[in-house]
C-alpha cells in the first residue's frame, strides 16, 4: 500500500508540474532554401528551442515525394538513433545533434538531381509538443561549353522568306539554361524579320540541353556582321553567363563597280616572276563571271585570282579586268598597268686569259637592265674590285685563278646575273713549302706526302727517293694555279728522304721531305727464380773468415760478404721512356735487397750448424781460406753458360768453380 501510495503521488506532482509548464511549446525553424552544386555536399541545418533536455525530445527527418507524401529517413530519441532503410538516401545522410546550441544538422552527400525534394525536420518533446521546419533543396549543374553553327551556303538578299542564320546549343545544365542571339553585340528580338526557335530536351541524368535556331531577313549590311548566341544559367547563390564564339554569314549582293591589282609580287617586277592579277566587284553574287584580257591574251580567274608564272618583258603593258553578270549580262570593268624589268645575262671579255708573270691583264663584265646596275667582282669569295672593267697590274702567281663578275640591281631584291673569268699566269714552278717536311713516324706507317706546285702550263709532278727510285703517285689534281700532287710512302726502319720534283717548259722545282723511322722497343725485366723445376739454376757457395784476436777470448769478430746480382736490360736503338728506366732500377735494387735478406739468412743458419754439417762452435782462429769465399752461380735468359762473382765482385776463374 505504501508503494502505490507514493507512486500515486509522484504522478500528481508530474501532471502538476506539467500543468504549470504546459504553455511552452518547442519550436523550429529552418532556412527556405539550400543551394548545392551536383555531386557536392548538402547540410540542411533545423533549429529548435525547448525547455526540455535533449533525452527529453523525439528528432524525425522526412523528404517529400511528388505526390505531396511524405517520407521518413531519420529516427532519434534518448535511446538509439536509426536511418530508415530502403530509402534513396540510406547510405548518404547523416545527423549530427548539438544540443548546447539546439541545433540539427541534416548531411547529404553526392547530392544528385532526384535530390531536388523539400526536407521536413519534426522535433516532438514530451512536455512542449510538437513542432516542424521545412527545407527546399535545390541542385545545380553547370552545363558544358555552348556550340554555335552557321550555315554554309550563301544568302541573297533577294529571298522572299526568312532564311536560317545558324544554330546554338547547350547541353547539360540544371536548371535549364536559357540562350540568347546577338548581331554585333545587340541582343535580337523576335520581329517580323527576326525568328528564334527554342528547344530543349531532357537528358536521362536529369540534366536539361538547349538549342535555339536563329533564322532572319539578309540585308547587304549582314555580310560584315557577327552572331553569337549567350547563355545564362543558375548556380548557388546567383547567375552565370558564358558566350559562343562569333560566326559570319556569306550574303550574296550585286556589283556596282569592278576593281583589279598586282596581289604579288610587292613593288617592281622582274623577269622570272610569277605575277598575281586580283579581281573584285563591290557585290558579292555567284552568278559573276571574271576574265582578264592582256592584248590578245585572256585569263579565266578562279576565286577571283589568276597567275601569270616566268613573266617576260614582253608581258608589260594594260591589264583589263571584266565581270560579268550571267543574270543580266551586264558587264563591269576595271584595269592596271604593269612594266616588267628586265637583267640580260652577265658578259665578260675576255672569258680565258694567260699572262705571263709581271704582265697586266685587262678584262670587262657588262649586262644591259632596265634598271641601275652594280658590279663587283669576286676572287675565292672575296671582292676584289667595284667596276665594270678589271685592271690588274704585275701579274703573279697569286693572281691565277677564277674571278667571278656579279651584276646586280639594288632596286630589286634577288634580280642579279654572273660570269666567270679564268685567269693563267705563266711561269716556273714553285712549290709551296707546308709547314713541316721533317717527320718523325713509327715503322710499318703510311704516310702521305703532299706537293703544292704553282705554275703555268701544269707542272709534272714526279716523287723520287735519295737514290733515284721513283715513288707511285697516289693523286693529282689540278688547281686554280698550278697541280697539287699526293704520295704514300711505308716507314721501315731507316730513314727516308722523298724529293717532289716539278718541272713544266719555263723550269723546275724542288722540294725534299725528311721521315725519321721511330723504333718502339720493350725493356724486359730479368727475374730471378729459386725454383729448381725451370732450367735457369743459380748456386750459392758462402765461407766465413773468422779472426781471433790476442787480447780478448770472449770477443769474436766475424766478416760476411756477399756479391750482388745486377740484371741485364736489352738497351734500345733509339730511345728509352723514363718511365721504364725507374722500373727497372726499382727492380734491381729489390733484388739485391732479397739477395741480401738471402745471405743472412744462410749465415745465421751456417752459424747454428744447421747446414754443411757445421757446429754452431767453430774454431774462430781458423784461418782464412781464399776460397771460402760466397759464390753465386747465375743463369740468364740468353745463355747457359754460368758467371760466378767472387766476394768483391771479382770473375773467377774456372778452377775455382
Amino acid at each position: 500500500m505504501d508503494v502505490r501510495l507514493s507512486a500515486s503521488l509522484l504522478a500528481g506532482i508530474v501532471l502538476l508540474f506539467h500543468g504549470f509548464t504546459a504553455w511552452a511549446m518547442v519550436e523550429v525553424s529552418m532556412e527556405d532554401r539550400v543551394e548545392v552544386f551536383k555531386g557536392d555536399t548538402a547540410q540542411i541545418t533545423c533549429m529548435f528551442t525547448s525547455d526540455d533536455g535533449i533525452g527529453a525530445l523525439t528528432i524525425q527527418w522526412f523528404y517529400v515525394l511528388r505526390t505531396g507524401e511524405k517520407q521518413k529517413i531519420y529516427y532519434q530519441d534518448a535511446t538509439m538513433q536509426v536511418v530508415d532503410r530502403g530509402t534513396p538516401f540510406t547510405d548518404r545522410i547523416m545527423v549530427n545533434v548539438t544540443a548546447a546550441t539546439g541545433e540539427v544538422v541534416l548531411t547529404i552527400a553526392d547530392v544528385q538531381i532526384k535530390d531536388q525534394l523539400e526536407f521536413i525536420c519534426l522535433v516532438k518533446s514530451l512536455t512542449d509538443g510538437v513542432s516542424e521546419g521545412r527545407t527546399r533543396l535545390l541542385v545545380f549543374e553547370r552545363p558544358d561549353f555552348p556550340t554555335i553553327e552557321g550555315v554554309q551556303t550563301g544568302i541573297s538578299v533577294h529571298e522572299d522568306t526568312l532564311s536560317k542564320i545558324g544554330s546554338c546549343e547547350v547541353k547539360n545544365g540544371f536548371p535549364k539554361p536559357n540562350i540568347t542571339w546577338y548581331r554585333n553585340n545587340a541582343p535580337l528580338r523576335v520581329s517580323d524579320v527576326v525568328k528564334v526557335m527554342p528547344s530543349t530536351t531532357t537528358e536521362s541524368s536529369g540534366l536539361f540541353s538547349v538549342s535555339s535556331e536563329l533564322s532572319l531577313k539578309v540585308t547587304k549590311e549582314d555580310k560584315d556582321a557577327q552572331f553569337y548566341c549567350e547563355v545564362t544559367y543558375l548556380v548557388p547563390g546567383g547567375t552565370r553567363m558564358t558566350e559562343t564564339s562569333r560566326i559570319n554569314i556569306t550574303v550574296y549582293y550585286p556589283s556596282t563597280a569592278v576593281h583589279v591589282w598586282v596581289e604579288s609580287p610587292k613593288g617592281k617586277i622582274k623577269e622570272g616572276d610569277s605575277i598575281t592579277f586580283n579581281c573584285h566587284g563591290n557585290g558579292n553574287s555567284p552568278s559573276s563571271v571574271y576574265v582578264i584580257r592582256h592584248e590578245d591574251n585572256e585569263y579565266g580567274l578562279e576565286s577571283n585570282m589568276v597567275v601569270l608564272k616566268n613573266v617576260t618583258r614582253l608581258q608589260s603593258g594594260l591589264y583589263e579586268c571584266i565581270s560579268t553578270d550571267m543574270e543580266t549580262f551586264e558587264d563591269l570593268s576595271g584595269n592596271t598597268t604593269v612594266f616588267v624589268n628586265y637583267l640580260d645575262h652577265a658578259v665578260v671579255l675576255p672569258t680565258n686569259m694567260e699572262v705571263a708573270q709581271g704582265e697586266e691583264l685587262t678584262a670587262t663584265c657588262n649586262a644591259l637592265s632596265s634598271l641601275q646596275t652594280h658590279t663587283a667582282w669576286f676572287k675565292d669569295g672575296r671582292e676584289v674590285l667595284v667596276g665594270h672593267t678589271l685592271t690588274m697590274k704585275d701579274a703573279t702567281f697569286d693572281t691565277a685563278g677564277t674571278y667571278k663578275c656579279v651584276v646586280t640591281v639594288p632596286e630589286i631584291d634577288g634580280m642579279e646575273t654572273m660570269a666567270n673569268l679564268r685567269v693563267h699566269v705563266k711561269g716556273a714552278p714553285k712549290i709551296i713549302k707546308p709547314e713541316q717536311t721533317d717527320l718523325e713516324e713509327s715503322v710499318a706507317n703510311m704516310v702521305d706526302l703532299t706537293c703544292h706546285v704553282r705554275g703555268f702550263p701544269a707542272p709534272s709532278v714526279i716523287w723520287t727517293t735519295r737514290d733515284g727510285k721513283v715513288l707511285e703517285t697516289t693523286s693529282q689534281t689540278e688547281t686554280e694555279d698550278g697541280v697539287q700532287s699526293v704520295v704514300s710512302v711505308e716507314v721501315t726502319s731507316e730513314d727516308l728522304t722523298a724529293f717532289c720534283n716539278a718541272s713544266n717548259e719555263y723550269g723546275a722545282d724542288a722540294l725534299a721531305f725528311n721521315i725519321k723511322a721511330i723504333v718502339h722497343t720493350t725493356a724486359a725485366a730479368i727475374t730471378t727464380s729459386t725454383s729448381t723445376s725451370t732450367n735457369r739454376s743459380s748456386t750459392l757457395s758462402s765461407s766465413t773468415v773468422v779472426h781471433a784476436t790476442a787480447a780478448a777470448t770472449t770477443t769474436r769478430t766475424s766478416t760476411f760478404s756477399a756479391s750482388t746480382v745486377q740484371a741485364a736490360t736489352a738497351i734500345p736503338p733509339k730511345k728509352i721512356r723514363k718511365e721504364s728506366s725507374g722500373v727497372i732500377i726499382a727492380v734491381i735494387i729489390i733484388c739485391i735487397l732479397l739477395l741480401a735478406i738471402l745471405g743472412s739468412v744462410l749465415y745465421f743458419l751456417y752459424k747454428k750448424g744447421k747446414i754443411c754439417g757445421r757446429s754452431g762452435k767453430q774454431d774462430l782462429t781458423k784461418e782464412k781460406s781464399s776460397k771460402d769465399n760466397i759464390v753465386v752461380e747465375m743463369k740468364s735468359d740468353n745463355t747457359e753458360d754460368a758467371i760466378l762473382l767472387g766476394v768483391n765482385g771479382e770473375k773467377l776463374p774456372p778452377s775455382n768453380q
